[in-house]
């Protein structure tokens, strides 16, 4: 029987069928973070359970801790309690720990691929909804909540129900200046925040194969916000390239084995989804939202939409809503509306290929008068090699602030956010009211966009420079 690259990593992982739909699932890999780990091991300590396999998790602080420049993980005092409970709890547990300033700590989705902690074929689970960036790898990817993270401490598995199987075929050549971030962008405003919803979105096709792995994790960190739990991808030499040599990672004869098992996972040629859906890309341009979902989100040489194009009520009401927390009007541009912050981070756009192409930008320019413009890499490694490529100059001589690797200002919850009423382009994943802070105004963009929108002092087309 024909299958699908998400049928394939799912039957790999079942242990038990429970009925209905419902399955017993394995976990392969355990990944916490300062804001799930304590809680989970607190769970079930109360229970008088220990980890079942600590050697399968991976824990790193990254949504409470600072990201000031020579921080510790005391340094913030939203996250310094989170921090301290992490760094007791595991090591009591017996649990691997990226400490800060150790070279590994980073947000947990990006250090969890960069260490080939997170490989082709493996189920990774973390108590965080974009834990689906992982699913770019060919990883079964979940993000969880507080009791099931519970729940996989104790048993290593997870009880879950079967999505439906969505692709979503991206077609056509990606042109000059436009990123996998305008892409997602693009991808959601077309099909909606709830298209996902129920289904494991495969994204696949010419333009996927063509991008990067880090593009295709910055892709699949934003199946979540289409509704979908699991976004996949199929390795291919690209892949297993990214993966070869990173310190988790198989090596040798090891390798070998691995990569021929890696190669069987795509879907089959006449597999068949419950939702098929065919996009051409060819003619997207940098992408910009304008509302407070990423679903309201513009190509940058649109116009806001009217509020008679929203044909479903529930959709002019939130398109109301929208413009008024956001303060811009429909029918208008967004090219020229001026912006008081730039936030470069995030576990969606931090990579080290993120940090050159707003280098790129940026070089010989300074940031424009009255605008705050922060660079928060992914990871300590991503800081390290970026220090070493001379892109931290760059950015200091510009104007920015050269950050340390955290959530930071994604989440707010280390107490980094953007003052109220004040307009921020971030490369973050979520444009939700109050998400950088109460009454923050947030547009979504690439790190080319943002980087150009901190030259200009307002949103412009990253292309024109």
């Amino acid at each position: 029987m024909s299958r699908t690259l998400f049928d394939k990593l799912w039957d790999i992982h079942v242990i038990e069928e429970l009925g209905d739909g419902w399955a017993l699932i394995h976990v392969d890999r355990h990944l916490l973070h300062d804001f799930s780990g304590p809680d989970a091991m607190r769970e079930i300590e109360s229970r008088g359970v220990r980890p079942f396999n600590p050697g399968l998790a991976f824990a790193t602080p990254d949504h409470g801790v600072s990201s000031a420049p020579g921080r510790t993980g005391l340094t913030s005092l939203a996250g310094r309690t989170h921090y301290a409970a992490l760094k007791r709890d595991t090591a009591a547990a017996g649990i691997r720990l990226l400490d800060v300033n150790s070279g590994s700590q980073g947000i947990v989705h990006v250090v969890g691929p960069e260490l080939g902690i997170v490989l082709p074929g493996l189920s990774v689970a973390c108590a965080d909804s974009h834990t689906c960036t992982n699913g770019a790898l060919g990883a079964l990817a979940i993000g969880i909540g507080s009791t099931d993270c519970a729940h996989v401490m104790a048993t290593q598995t997870l009880r879950l129900k079967k999505p439906g199987n969505m692709r979503i075929d991206l077609q056509g050549r990606i042109g000059a200046g436009v990123t996998p971030k305008d892409v997602a962008l693009h991808i959601i405003q077309t099909l909606g925040a709830a298209a996902g919803t129920g289904h494991a979105i495969e994204f696949a096709g010419s333009a996927i194969r063509a991008m990067p792995v880090e593009g295709r994790l910055t892709v699949c960190n934003l199946a979540v916000e289409m509704g979908a739990r699991f976004g996949v991808i199929a390795p291919d030499t690209k892949t297993i390239e990214y993966v070869r040599g990173r310190r988790h990672a198989p090596a040798g004869a090891q390798l070998e084995q691995a990569v021929i098992d890696w190669r069987e996972l795509h879907s089959d040629d006449d597999a068949r989804f419950d939702v098929d859906v065919t996009i051409d890309v060819t003619g997207v341009a940098p992408t910009v939202t304008w509302g407070t979902s990423p679903a309201q989100a513009i190509p940058i040489d649109g116009v806001m939409p009217e509020l008679s194009s929203f044909e479903d009520p529930v959709d002019r009401s939130a398109a109301v809503a929208a413009y008024k927390y956001m303060g811009l009007e429909p029918g208008h541009r967004l090219i020229g509306t001026p912006v008081d912050w730039v936030f470069i981070g995030s576990c969606n756009n931090a990579r080290l290929s993120d940090l050159e192409a707003a280098a790129d930008v940026v070089r010989g320019r300074h940031v424009a008068p009255g605008v705050t413009a922060w660079i928060v890499p992914g990871s300590e490694s991503v800081k390290q090699e970026a220090e070493r490529l001379g892109l931290d100059r760059i950015f200091l001589r510009a104007g920015f602030a050269w950050r340390s690797p955290g959530c930071s200002m994604c989440a707010g919850s280390n107490g980094e956010t953007v003052p109220p009423g004040q307009r921020c382009i971030s490369t973050s994943n979520r444009n939700f009211m109050g998400r950088q802070g109460p009454r923050a105004r947030t547009h979504l963009a690439s790190p080319a966009m943002a980087a150009a929108a901190a030259m200009a002092g307002a949103i412009v087309d990253a292309r024109s420079f």
